[in-house]
Formats: structure tokens, sequence, C-alpha cells
């Protein structure tokens, strides 16, 4: 999965910053109806990051079954966190 495919499939552009209001929110609608009916866990992982970065990421209790997903997920939100100076 690459990101800007993931970009250009769920918000028409790989520049985020180009796109309306009105296609981010039909995107992230769009990417949480797939994180939901997807089963591959890479996959999974690869949209709630996508979804966490735009503030739109399920809980983690809801997003994954395995501790180990919901480890690596607090592990991602503490270096996204870090790397935005909010921690």
């Amino acid at each position: 999965m690459e990101f800007d495919d993931q970009m250009r499939r769920y918000f028409g552009t790989e520049d985020l910053a180009s796109a309306t209001p009105a296609a981010l929110e039909a995107g992230i609608e769009r990417m949480l109806v797939d994180f939901g009916l997807e089963k591959d866990r890479s996959r999974r992982f690869g949209m709630w990051s996508i979804l966490y970065m735009l503030s739109s990421a399920p809980d983690l209790d809801v997003a994954f079954k395995d501790e180990a997903d919901r480890e690596a997920a607090r592990n991602f939100m503490d270096l996204i966190d870090r790397a935005a100076g909010t921690d």
C-alpha cells in the first residue's frame, strides 16, 4: 500500500492541502468504511495510521482486536505526537 496511492484513491489528490473540505470529509468516510471491511492486519494499520493523522481514527480498542496491534498503534501515536511537538 503506497501512501500516494491511498491519497489519490480516497481524496482524489496526492496533496491533501489542495483537497476541498468536502473531498476530505468524503475521503475519510470512504476510508472508515474500507477500514471496517479490511481483514489484512497491515492494511488496516496503514489505514488507521492515515485516519489518525487526519484526527479521524477509531479508538484503539475498537480498531484492533490484537493487543500487539494496539501497542504498535500507541507507539505510532507517540512518534507522531513527538514529531509534531505535542508530547
